[in-house]
């Protein structure tokens, strides 16, 4: 007997919350946007899900509002932003990173967060300890931490990920500023 595919006899936020990132993929297609990836075929590069998931998954965060379509300044592709509601799963996405970190990274965490406005590594829970305060991802800047594995992937998403801190939620691949001729 197939699973069903919904939970629609769940009286449960939890069930709820699921329908919109459970799926296989939708996590990681999440994370990548904190780290600031925008475009289709960063996220294709980056993660190797096929096209067709990519494409659903990203269809589907759009019909619910985490995520919103924006036309990208070449005017010929799109870029794909969070939304408030997708930033709101910032402690979510953060707290199972974490768990994997601490359970299923024996060589270190592969990457650390810092509070950008004090450059002070956050905990486990995301509390800035010098601040006291709990930043949220756009004040967040993300590095390589010592469990990376840099050998593992070549694609653009991870060299620049790997090149330095990178503060979430800022466009990884920014375009240059476009400059009129002189004297105009």
């Amino acid at each position: 007997m197939a699973l069903g595919r919904g939970y629609a006899g769940q009286d449960c936020s939890m069930a709820r919350a699921l329908e919109v990132v459970g799926e296989r993929w939708t996590l990681l297609v999440l994370r990548d946007c904190f780290y600031g990836v925008r475009r289709f075929g960063d996220f294709h590069a980056h993660l190797d899900i096929p096209r067709a998931v990519l494409a659903d998954r990203l269809k589907a965060l759009v019909s619910v509002g985490v995520v919103e379509r924006h036309p990208h300044i070449t005017g010929v592709e799109v870029d794909y932003v969070l939304t408030e509601r997708g930033a709101d799963l910032w402690p979510m996405v953060f707290s199972l990173a974490q768990w994997g970190e601490r359970w299923l990274a024996p060589q270190g965490a592969r990457r650390l967060f810092s509070h950008a406005v004090c450059d002070t590594d956050i905990d486990a829970g995301g509390e800035c300890p010098a601040c006291g305060v709990v930043p949220p991802p756009a004040d967040l800047t993300v590095r390589q931490g010592p469990g990376a594995d840099p050998t593992l992937r070549d694609d653009r998403v991870s060299v620049v990920l790997r090149g330095g801190p990178h503060r979430l939620m800022t466009d990884l691949f920014p375009e240059p500023a476009r400059t009129g001729p002189a004297g105009s």
